[in-house]
């Protein structure tokens, strides 16, 4: 199975000159979204992760089902005001416009192994982002996993020194 017929290409969205990676479709198909699961779990099937930490918000659909089959807990990033309790915050870049996250102070105990589950690897900015700030609760961030890698922004360049992986690249 092609994973990239499941990803619709949507021109000037949000903003002109950007063009959105839309998984929906993937999304609604039981085959592909099953497949997409396996596959970004499978390199640590045999790894003692705590946590898998997901990224507000298609990060959230995929990481969850994650860590279900890894058997483990999730903790959210998410965007400014979206947590209710006290959070630690990160500004960062990407592609189109800066923005900052926040994740809850108590989300990830210090030396918890965890891996970032995301949609889309684009410039890096969202994904160094989320790195620094488990880092900065003490967590160990043992990789990175993304359904698509858009290679053509050189987003792994900021993420040298871990482990990424993903399962569609343009």
């Amino acid at each position: 199975m092609d994973l990239k017929d499941f990803v619709k290409e949507v021109p000037n969205w949000p903003k002109v000159g950007v063009t959105f990676r839309d998984i929906t479709p993937m999304l609604q198909n039981p085959e592909a979204l099953k497949l997409v699961i396996d596959e970004l779990a499978k390199p640590y099937l045999d790894q003692a992760l705590a946590k898998i930490v997901a990224i507000d918000a298609r990060g959230f659909l995929l990481a969850s089902a994650v860590a279900y089959k890894l058997g483990c807990g999730v903790a959210l990033v998410r965007k400014p005001g979206k947590l209710p309790r006290p959070t630690i915050k990160k500004d960062y870049e990407l592609e189109y416009a800066s923005n900052t996250l926040e994740m809850h102070q108590d989300a990830i105990s210090p030396g918890e192994k965890v891996l970032i589950i995301d949609d889309v690897l684009a410039t890096g900015g969202t994904a160094k982002a989320t790195v620094e700030l488990v880092e900065q609760l003490g967590g160990q961030v043992l990789g990175l996993g993304f359904l698509i890698d858009l290679t053509f922004l050189n987003g792994q360049d900021k993420l040298k020194g871990y482990k990424v992986y993903s399962l569609i690249k343009y």
